[in-house]
């Protein structure tokens, strides 16, 4: 048998909440002594429609109707609000639902001084009831002070058989979101004030005042609502600061464990964070879940672009996309699970993970100066050293994941130690600098953000030549980071035990910590391969992966040739568009064209083979004649993960 809960929600305890008072200038603003009620805030307020950057999850709004007396005394205005809520992927998936609908209808009386707002759910109204009531009236004894008053109802009447899960979730959703009616109004009220609007002078009848006529618009019929239940209703139930906006669904943010807009989910996770930076990442994955196709990385991931990025969600999405492309391309993704490092790799690189630091990120040690980075360019080649670099990463990525359930408080990053006794001008071999700064460049672009602090010990004289050709390809946040210690001075004050305990300060470095670091050392001639040896495992390494890249520009297309043997085959494809838009066609032929010659690669290439375009169509060809379109032209946005199948008919 199902529960019938109803119940009145008041700053989420289920008490009732009575009238309070507030001074004016609490809302940051220079008013005038006796301004018009609300005129300020319903300025600010106004301006989160149509819809608001700052709650991602207020989708649109559409007016359904509006009424306006021609003395300008009243006026009264009733949207109808789309939200996309973040809600548990189970209840979506149950409900069946996308989006989440809600109306709300606000009346504002200039002459009276008084505004009320309603709200109520259109979604799953006959499984579901919220109602929300905001009203801001002149205090009866001090004219310069607002009095603000909200009440909110939840009726959960069914819900599939999750009737327990919707009220904890509206619940808690209503007592997380409590501050964030006043931050978003603060913000508005605060860009009024920027734009020089200070003063709003009260209301006053006009000298000639006509009879009162409207202007509505006629309600729209309501479209199939869609979205996930209650965790969108909840939300409405929980904005009601003094002097701010209404508790009107714009305001919904999530509440649930598994909602990212959730301020518990946040302070564990993710850190803290601004009205504006959780909005950025909101929109931006909202965006991924939208746009790309393919995995969909984790919050902690897409924050590190955005602050590689100072929050510019254009330049953060251009980044990440292109990111998201090469870890597909290469199946990054997998690389700790089907790629094993060669045994010269495990025996001559000297560096390894070694506990954490004391803020609880992992230590990742590395005995440069003891590595014989000529030897295992020489041996190894390039790609097979970049990849192994990849492969410390994504297990970075992994411990800070583990460190961050461990130690409770979210750790999106880890400390690097380097140790740099042993350094000479063997390391400054160009090959070799090369390989450096290759890998400086793809760890630059796709892990922004992982390195929390960087520490350089026993820097030799050495050191400035190899810093000053390194340095510029290293970013000017991650530079920051850098400590840099010369002979002994990690010992003494400021030193490395400002950083790590002294229990895990490694043997080599006088601590007492047994470090299982490898201690490099020279990599047997012996095991060198030829440079022809090392260009065809380099090329390897790269095809493994079925996916190539080209870049295509405008008449210079990139055409990939398909034969046709059997008549029920069907094509596929998969392509992600990393910048610009492009047009994707099939033609058919009957022969054949000749294919181009490949060009040869360097064994040291930094784009993967496949990086130019390659044209197949003879330019004497005609279309409709040699060859014919199969099917019309599909545009692609930039950004945009394209897969398809086409069967052959």
């Amino acid at each position: 048998m199902l529960r019938r809960n109803k119940y009145p929600m008041k700053d989420g305890i289920g008490e009732p909440q009575g009238l309070r008072a507030v001074p004016q200038d609490f809302r940051q603003i220079a008013l005038n002594p006796s301004p018009d009620l609300g005129t300020q805030n319903v300025g600010a307020y106004e301006r989160r429609f149509p819809t608001c950057p700052l709650i991602p999850m207020f989708v649109a709004s559409d007016t359904v109707s509006e009424h306006k007396s021609e003395d300008g005394a009243i006026h009264v205005i009733e949207r109808r609000c789309k939200l996309d809520i973040d809600a548990p992927r189970l209840l979506k998936k149950i409900a069946g639902v996308d989006y989440v609908y809600f109306v709300q209808k606000n009346s504002l009386n200039r002459r009276e001084r008084t505004l009320h707002i309603e709200a109520y759910n259109e979604t799953f109204s006959n499984r579901v009831i919220i109602n929300e009531h905001c009203s801001y009236t002149v205090h009866p004894d001090n004219e310069d002070w607002t009095c603000f008053e909200q009440s909110a109802s939840l009726d959960i009447k069914s819900f599939f058989g999750f009737e327990s899960t919707v009220e904890k979730i509206a619940m808690k959703q209503y007592t997380s979101n409590i501050k964030k009616g006043k931050e978003i109004i603060e913000y508005y009220l605060k860009q009024l004030e920027e734009e020089g609007i200070t003063f709003v002078p009260r209301w006053t009848p006009p000298v000639a005042c006509k009879l009162e006529s409207s202007t509505s618009h006629t309600r729209r019929p309501v479209s199939p609502a869609i979205n996930v239940p209650d965790s969108a209703t909840k939300e409405g139930l929980n904005n009601k600061e003094i002097l701010n906006t209404s508790s009107s669904p714009s305001e919904l943010t999530a509440g649930t464990p598994d909602d990212k807009l959730d301020a518990d989910y946040i302070k564990r996770y993710l850190g803290d964070l601004t009205p504006i930076q959780e909005s950025c990442l909101i929109r931006l994955r909202q965006w991924l879940q939208e746009t790309h196709k393919g995995k969909i990385p984790k919050d902690e991931h897409i924050l590190r672009f955005l602050r590689a990025r100072d929050f510019n969600i254009d330049k953060a999405r251009e980044i990440l996309c292109q990111s998201l492309t090469w870890r597909k391309q290469h199946q990054v993704d997998y690389i700790l699970d089907t790629w094993n490092p060669p045994q010269v790799l495990q025996d001559y690189y000297a560096g390894g993970w070694h506990h954490h630091d004391k803020d609880g990120r992992p230590l990742y040690v590395l005995r440069l100066g003891q590595m014989d980075t000529k030897g295992l360019v020489r041996a190894l080649g390039e790609e097979a050293l970049l990849r192994y670099v990849l492969s410390i990463n994504e297990e970075g990525l992994r411990r800070c994941e583990e460190n961050t359930k461990v130690f409770g408080r979210p750790i999106s990053s880890w400390t690097c130690l380097v140790d740099l006794e042993g350094l000479n001008m063997r390391h400054l071999w160009r090959p070799g600098v090369k390989a450096l700064l290759r890998i400086i460049e793809v760890v630059e672009a796709n892990y922004p953000e992982t390195l929390g602090r960087l520490l350089i010990l026993r820097a030799p004289r050495v050191f400035p030549v190899l810093w000053t050709l390194v340095s510029p390809f290293i970013d000017d946040n991650t530079r920051k980071k850098f400590l840099i210690y010369a002979g002994n001075d990690y010992q003494g004050p400021g030193g490395l035990l400002d950083y790590i305990d002294r229990e895990i300060i490694p043997d080599f470095l006088g601590g007492e910590c047994m470090c299982e670091v490898p201690e490099g050392g020279l990599v047997p001639k012996s095991l060198y391969r030829t440079a022809e040896e090392l260009e065809n495992e380099d090329i390897k390494l790269w095809t493994e992966t079925i996916y190539q890249s080209a870049s295509v520009f405008k008449g210079a297309p990139h055409e990939v040739l398909i034969q046709i043997v059997d008549a029920s085959s069907v094509i596929t494809w998969d392509f992600d568009v990393c910048k610009g838009d492009i047009v994707f066609n099939i033609f058919h032929s009957k022969r054949a064209p000749q294919p181009p010659k490949k060009d040869s690669l360097g064994a040291h290439s930094i784009t993967s083979p496949g990086g130019n375009n390659v044209q197949l169509i003879d330019k004497v060809w005609q279309l409709g004649r040699d060859y014919s379109m199969v099917e019309s032209s599909l545009i692609c946005k930039e950004g945009e993960s394209v897969q398809r199948i086409y069967d052959q008919p």
